[in-house]
């Protein structure tokens, strides 16, 4: 057994298995229903996984920090999945190169209506600021949302429900969406789905087309960048000009 085998085996053998197993088991679950539905986006087994897991934890009442010991190792592996994505990005490099334009153009388009919308809808609604700033990076992924929610004045905890139920809808409806609009184009769906829905419209895209994946984990790669960068800095100066 090689060191790093032997070294993970360690971890595994020290640390509560019943999250893990949980989590593995909700998943399984939600996927078996999912390819029994014939992969129907309505069908999305990340919303299963979820419920399984929710009802598990308050049957039992194990409190979240107990079933995180041990789910862990699942979070610990979404940074590897995050950077395998380069391997079919780095594929349709060529064309990613050729169409630089429209993708910076659509990047900034999706990036300003993603955050200005939540922000203005949850305004006119009467949200607190914190609130606001909670729910301005939900297009996101979770583990940057929540800290761009920090930074800005918001709750993390809150920031990361948003970014997941994003996620989640984005999912369910882009095909929807992109088919009543007529848009053919993989790349173009795929960019939409991954500017709008983050990882889980990523993993979406990626169970529909090759390339509408590819272009999807571009564009979840690049709205995080632009999001961590911008948002904060918008903040500072609608904060100076009071």
């Amino acid at each position: 057994m090689t060191e790093p085998f032997f070294a993970l085996w360690v971890y595994l053998a020290a640390t509560p298995l019943a999250g893990l197993t949980l989590t593995l088991v909700a998943y399984g679950a939600g996927y078996a229903l999912y390819a029994r539905s014939r992969f129907h986006p309505l069908a999305n087994p990340v919303p299963i996984a979820v419920a399984i897991v929710v009802a598990a934890l308050a049957a039992t009442r194990t409190p979240y920090a107990a079933y995180f010991d041990g789910a862990q190792f699942v979070h610990f592996l979404l940074g590897p999945a995050v950077v395998g994505l380069a391997v079919p990005l780095a594929r349709e490099w060529p064309r990613v190169k050729r169409l630089a334009w429209p993708i910076a153009a659509a990047l900034a388009a999706g990036s300003v209506v993603a955050s200005a919308s939540a922000v203005v809808i949850a305004w006119a609604l009467g949200a607190s600021p914190q609130t606001i700033a909670s729910i301005a990076p939900k297009s996101v992924t979770a583990p940057i949302a929540m800290g761009i929610a920090e930074s800005l004045g918001g709750l993390p905890a809150l920031a990361a429900v948003f970014a997941v139920t994003t996620g989640v809808l984005g999912a369910v409806v882009a095909r929807f969406v992109l088919d009543a609009l007529r848009i053919e184009s993989w790349a173009a769906r795929g960019f939409a789905l991954g500017l709008a829905a983050h990882g889980i419209g990523t993993a979406r895209a990626f169970q529909v087309h090759a390339e509408a994946g590819a272009f999807a984990g571009l564009a979840f790669g690049l709205h995080g960048l632009v999001a961590a960068l911008l948002l904060p800095a918008v903040l500072l100066l609608l904060r100076s000009l009071h």
